[in-house]
């Protein structure tokens, strides 16, 4: 009897009938003699919907009150999935995030998992109950609900699984796996069969919405294999793991694409100590994520410091970052927040040249200009107009030849 942890996406419950089609499913594994434990996602829109009827109330809905609004998306969901199944003849309950055991920090709407406690869970699974856990949601050491940020169920899922020590964590969503690139834009985009933690890692945390990138950083850290497919087909979909494999390649695996990116400029900035503490280190109190940061060459001591932020940490950033640019005697700020990015992934990159001249040469080629580069040993990431940017992906995949296998 193996342990199984399914996670199911909000478009893969985002009715009745889907409700009932996952529950046909998960009754499926069930009836095979594996331990079920599923995780949910809200229905549909439901976040969004929850989030601008917050924003109709007041124009700034109070975090932690906010965070209990939210975890009711997936309330429901787990509620109407074990009601399924107990249609079905089959012995199930649902959990909240803080009966399943889920402790994380008290950061409101982006929080992390400290720990699990699965005795509740293991109790339940002993009983020949399938349990389903509310995704995307914990609780704090002082009782205050908490929510994980977007993609938080994906990391539910994985931290569910590493605790229990699943044999696998299947994450069903409204895609049949990991693509070279997204298959809305890039007709052309190939799945892929399988892919490393690292090059999946990258991937997501550069704009592919196929996994969140915590889910796939717990995926590695326990050896937590991750299956991506389809909640609406049988098709196999794409597994992520940390074998290597044999094959010899020196190819990029995937293109990731990220619209959700803006820039401040931080403009005449003295060259000297203490500077870049002085502006990052108040962001970083204020949880801001910084990603790409890129200061320009001195001219008489003075310089520009330029970084990227999410666009819904903009308005934040630079509410920090203005009062600090007149305090260090900075020019001032200015901001974009009409940019998107793009990047080649692959591990084959790393010990070969040419992928950085042809990713140029395949961007320049559409007449698109980088505004912003930045790399790591498997990536390269170029900032570039919104608008350009499905644009790019076409190019970029095109010069790659992803649409060929090997």
């Amino acid at each position: 009897m193996a342990l199984i942890v399914q996670k199911y996406g909000g478009s893969s419950v985002a009715d009745a009938e889907r409700i009932k089609n996952v529950a046909r499913r998960v009754a499926t594994t069930k009836e095979k003699g594996n331990d079920v434990v599923v995780v949910v996602s809200a229905m549909g829109k439901t976040t969004d919907e929850l989030i601008s009827l917050a924003h109709q109330v007041t124009d700034q809905p109070a975090e932690r009150e906010l965070d209990v609004l939210l975890s009711t998306g997936e309330t429901v969901s787990s509620t109407l999935l074990a009601m399924a199944l107990k249609s079905l003849g089959h012995k199930a309950l649902s959990l909240s995030g803080a009966q399943a055991g889920i402790w994380t920090d008290a950061v409101h709407s982006r929080a992390r998992i400290l720990t699990v406690e699965a005795h509740r869970i293991v109790k339940e699974l002993g009983e020949g109950n399938i349990v389903i856990v509310a995704g995307f949601q914990g609780i704090t050491r002082e009782m205050d609900t908490t929510t994980l940020g977007r993609g938080g169920s994906d990391t539910t899922a994985v931290a569910m699984a590493a605790t229990l020590g699943a044999t696998l964590c299947e994450i069903y969503t409204d895609v049949e796996g990991v693509y070279t690139a997204d298959p809305r834009l890039v007709p052309e985009a190939r799945k892929l069969e399988e892919i490393g933690y690292e090059e999946m890692l990258e991937l997501a945390s550069y704009g592919a919405k196929v996994l969140h990138p915590r889910a796939v950083e717990l995926g590695e850290l326990f050896d937590i294999p991750i299956l991506v497919a389809s909640s609406f087909s049988e098709a196999p979909g794409t597994l992520i793991h940390g074998g290597i494999t044999m094959e010899v390649r020196n190819k990029v695996r995937g293109i990731a694409h990220d619209l959700d990116v803006a820039k401040v400029t931080v403009l005449g900035v003295p060259d000297q100590p203490g500077i870049a503490t002085a502006i990052f280190e108040p962001l970083a109190k204020e949880n801001v994520n910084v990603d790409t940061i890129v200061q320009n060459a001195s001219v008489e001591r003075i310089t520009d410091l330029t970084f990227t932020v999410a666009k819904s940490d903009l308005s934040r950033a630079m509410q920090v970052v203005e009062p600090i640019a007149k305090s260090i005697g900075a020019r001032g700020c200015v901001a974009d927040a009409n940019l998107g990015k793009v990047s080649i992934v692959g591990t084959g990159m790393q010990n070969a040249p040419g992928y950085a001249a042809r990713m140029f040469r395949a961007l320049y080629e559409k007449g698109i200009n980088i505004e912003l580069i930045t790399t790591s040993e498997i990536r390269i990431t170029c900032i570039i107009d919104q608008a350009r940017v499905e644009d790019a992906l076409v190019a970029l995949h095109r010069a790659f030849a992803l649409e060929k296998e090997g």
